[in-house]
């Protein structure tokens, strides 16, 4: 059989072709054009004025705060998350169809609407927040908040990543486990978790990568102070308003090769962590 007759009986179904080009065009004029003018305008500015830019102790104290505000807030999300979505698909309850409704109230909420809504209720005078203030524990306007606003937008994200797996995972497995002797910690660890895993890394992923990019939600309850809460993207934004905008893209650059270079590494480790679950 020649090479070309086993090319097209591996093609089960027809149009491969077609769709190919229809995806390679539409990422390009949606995805890789738009991306592209980044490096374009950036390279317009002298290679001192770039280290100048991206290296100013401002543009670094962003850096780590969009980082690690991200990067604990997908953590926190993968957590809590996870058990939310354990409790709403295992434990029938009064109400229950209303707060799986209310889980997907941040992909429907207007960020700033959304920041507004957290800064009421965190700052001194709002309903929580004047019971954590006398705690010494404040919120609003600090790089606490950042970190809330980010869990409150990426929570959705790990329990609809979570939901289905849970749902498709059979309670008389762990009961056949049960009976054959199994403590509840080796059922979680040996049954629940080699399933469950593999899909809360995936949503902690898209946790991390929609806080990294978020704007609205923050800027009301951050505060936005220079080397102290403020975010990347609010920086990008200042810059744009000075009509900087080789500064703006300079450090919009370094952001998205950080950002991307984040998310190659978390992804690689999920596959790795995926693997080893699969062999145990």
């Amino acid at each position: 059989m020649t090479d070309g007759a086993t090319a097209r009986r591996a093609s089960v179904l027809p149009g491969f072709g077609l769709a190919m080009g229809i995806t390679l065009t539409y990422l390009g004029l949606l995805v890789l054009i738009p991306l592209s003018t980044i490096p374009l305008k950036t390279a317009a500015m002298g290679w001192d004025r770039f280290v100048e830019v991206v290296t100013s102790p401002r543009a670094m104290a962003a850096y780590r705060l969009s980082f690690s505000a991200a990067l604990a807030a997908a953590l926190v999300n993968a957590v809590f998350g996870t058990m939310v979505a354990w409790v709403l698909e295992r434990y029938p309850f009064p109400g229950r169809r209303i707060v799986d409704g209310l889980i997907d109230l941040p992909f429907a909420l207007p960020t700033a609407v959304a920041g507004i809504a957290l800064t009421t209720l965190y700052a001194g005078n709002g309903w929580i927040g004047r019971v954590l203030q006398p705690a010494g524990i404040e919120v609003a306007y600090t790089r606490l908040g950042v970190v809330v606003a980010l869990t409150f937008i990426g929570l959705p994200f790990v329990v609809r990543t979570v939901q289905p797996v849970i749902r498709d995972l059979r309670a008389d497995v762990e009961e056949a486990a049960a009976s054959l002797g199994a403590g509840r910690w080796a059922t979680v660890r040996r049954i629940v978790l080699p399933q469950v895993v593999p899909a809360a890394l995936t949503g902690f992923t898209l946790a991390f990568a929609r806080s990294l990019g978020d704007y609205g939600s923050v800027i009301f309850i951050a505060g936005n102070l220079p080397l102290v809460s403020e975010i990347t993207p609010l920086l990008i934004v200042i810059r744009l308003e000075e009509y900087d905008y080789p500064a703006a893209t300079a450090i919009a650059f370094v952001f998205l090769i950080a950002s991307f270079l984040s998310l190659l590494a978390i992804n690689l480790l999920s596959w790795r962590q995926r693997r080893a679950l699969g062999r145990a």
